[in-house]
């Protein structure tokens, strides 16, 4: 009984020192800028640069911090690269709405993979940075050796919700919100950290969102947002080229997992999609160690 207590309080003073590590990962990450046409986008890194690249792109309201547990355990075998999407943080923060087209976003995530020195990268996206993620794996598949998507329903899968079902109508109210001039008045850095479960986590995410530009993060859905009336998307289909990892936490009311049907018709490779009852819309931090194992294994395939 007493080894049994002593392992005990040994996995449990490792498990807080793992925790305490992964909470100061920005103590040991390098950061770095790259340019895109002027604009310089922050990011962190860690691991070895000989390994193969993984980027990580965050969504609203979020920065590169949000990966910080992915980050640690995919540094063994990857060097990964975490970015702060313009109007975040540490990265430039440029006035007017149409700098956060999507196009933009998708260019400021193609300098980072450049700034590496690379050709293509394995792309990680979380909703807003999924968007991201999608729109530059659609549109210079080039640079995306394999796609990893977070609690973000391809484009038109969002499209044909939005157009068809009434609680998800309900349920994007907020991005109609969003949407409103002068929006950004009714936000604080605070009452953005609503999701953020660890105090300590929160305090760091307190100080970036004093860092951001509010009125930015939502020039994101004044921007690429579909506005009411709703429609299907009707272009004709960009299949995606590389194999896809979709995770996502049941529990998101904000993109609900409809839109998650038929996403095998808009692809050209294989779908791997990981579905987590109990985990909300941050499924990152939500089901951290489930998110990391399914990425690690869907990456060793």
């Amino acid at each position: 009984m007493k080894l049994l207590s002593g392992l005990l309080i040994v996995v449990a003073f490792c498990s807080l020192a793992l925790a305490g590590n992964n909470i100061d990962i920005d103590k040991r990450v390098t950061n770095g800028y790259a340019d895109n046409n002027g604009v310089k986008i922050h990011y962190a890194a860690l691991g070895k640069k000989t390994k193969p690249l993984i980027v990580m792109v965050h969504g609203f309201p979020d920065f590169w911090y949000t990966w910080r547990d992915q980050m640690e355990a995919l540094s063994k075998d990857y060097y990964v690269v975490a970015i702060d999407q313009r109007g975040y943080n540490l990265s430039d923060k440029p006035k007017g709405v149409e700098n956060y087209d999507v196009a933009l976003l998708v260019g400021d995530v193609i300098a980072v993979i450049k700034a590496q020195g690379r050709d293509k990268a394995i792309v990680v996206g979380h909703d807003w940075g999924g968007a991201v993620s999608w729109a530059l794996a659609m549109n210079a598949p080039q640079f995306v050796d394999k796609l990893i998507i977070l609690n973000l329903p391809h484009p038109r899968g969002i499209a044909h919700e939005l157009a068809t079902d009434p609680e998800q109508v309900k349920n994007s109210q907020y991005a109609r919100n969003f949407q409103k001039e002068g929006a950004e008045k009714n936000l604080t850095p605070e009452a953005l950290t609503f999701w953020v479960k660890d105090p300590l986590a929160r305090e760091k995410y307190i100080e970036a969102f004093k860092r951001s530009d509010l009125e930015a993060m939502l020039n994101y859905y004044k921007r690429n947002y579909p506005r009411e009336p709703y429609s299907e998307d009707s272009s004709p289909v960009v299949k995606v080229k590389m194999p896809v990892l979709m995770i996502h936490g049941l529990g998101d009311t904000a993109l609900m997992p409809g839109g998650l049907n038929n996403t095998w018709q808009w692809l050209d490779k294989d779908l791997t999609l990981v579905t987590i009852p109990g985990a909300g819309h941050f499924v990152q931090q939500d089901a951290s160690d489930l998110v990391t194992r399914s990425i690690k294994m869907w990456l060793a395939r």
